[in-house]
């Protein structure tokens, strides 16, 4: 899939997402404490950092999945937890790392389900449900494939069908729990052009990724947490540099410009001497 594969449909309207303060626990065990976060709206934010940072917990908070122990989300200045949930889910979308969908169900089956939040009893199945539809599933270059079931797909279709129901749902805030997991590199790759396509059209996303050379180049924004709090964040460029990958993982590496975009891009990765 290619930037130019589907036509763009603009946002009519975007959404701020902060929190202040944000602490998070899982039962007794605190996992994130007073972070401050600000999503930059209309790019891509990539979260990085070693397995059992906190990278999930971060989006579980920020999406309201988890209540924090202290401290404040904000989704348009206001406390998150204090709006109804189809408010909410008119807002910001979830894509989780674990996904499961009912046995027997099409692509487009599995997309209309992204037409809820915005269904009532007043509000029924209307003319803008089925372009939504219609725009998801050419976004996600899956019309040819609508009537295809859900477990018949590859890992990286499977993936995509998923965006896609994000899409239906026209929400200006998408955040997506390690999105590539499982996927083959040339899925990665779909993937990823789909991310950025989004972005494209001034939706604000927010993406847990473990491989730092995609987080490099398909990211506008890059935060980078270890044990629970955040090292530094901001662009690939101004933050990205060996002592930082060094101080993440535990590697030792070269860096260079990629030719094409400019991004940082990883090289000569080692184990760091004893």
């Amino acid at each position: 899939m290619t930037a130019t594969a589907f036509k763009q449909k603009p946002n009519t309207f975007s959404a701020s997402l902060s929190a202040d303060k944000l602490s998070l626990k899982h039962g007794k065990i605190s996992i994130i404490d007073q972070l401050n976060v600000t999503l930059p709206e209309g790019q891509v934010t990539a979260i990085v950092g070693p397995n059992g940072c906190g990278k999930s917990t971060l989006l579980n908070g920020l999406s309201r999945v988890h209540t924090p122990s202290s401290g404040v989300v904000m989704l348009d200045g206001k406390d998150i937890h204090s709006l109804p949930s189809k408010e909410v889910a008119r807002r910001l979308a979830l894509l989780p790392q674990d996904t499961l969908a009912p046995d027997g169900i099409t692509i487009e089956e599995l997309i209309r389900f992204g037409r809820h939040p915005h269904q009532s009893l007043l509000r029924q199945w209307a003319m803008d449900d089925q372009e939504a539809i219609k725009y998801a599933l050419q976004a996600a270059d899956l019309e040819g494939l609508k009537d295809r079931l859900l477990d018949t797909l590859s890992g990286g279709q499977r993936q995509r069908a998923w965006i896609a129901m994000s899409i239906a749902q026209e929400t200006p805030l998408l955040l997506l729990d390690e999105p590539t997991s499982a996927l083959d590199l040339g899925h990665q790759i779909e993937v990823f052009e789909l991310i950025r396509n989004l972005s494209r059209q001034g939706k604000t996303l927010a993406m847990v990724v473990h491989d730092l050379p995609s987080a490099c180049r398909y990211s506008d924004h890059i935060i980078a947490m270890k044990e629970g709090e955040i090292l530094t964040q901001g662009s690939p460029k101004d933050i990205m540099t060996k002592e930082l990958v060094r101080e993440l993982y535990g590697v030792d590496c070269d860096l260079m410009p990629d030719p094409m975009t400019g991004s940082p891009i990883l090289i000569n990765i080692r184990r760091l001497k004893s």
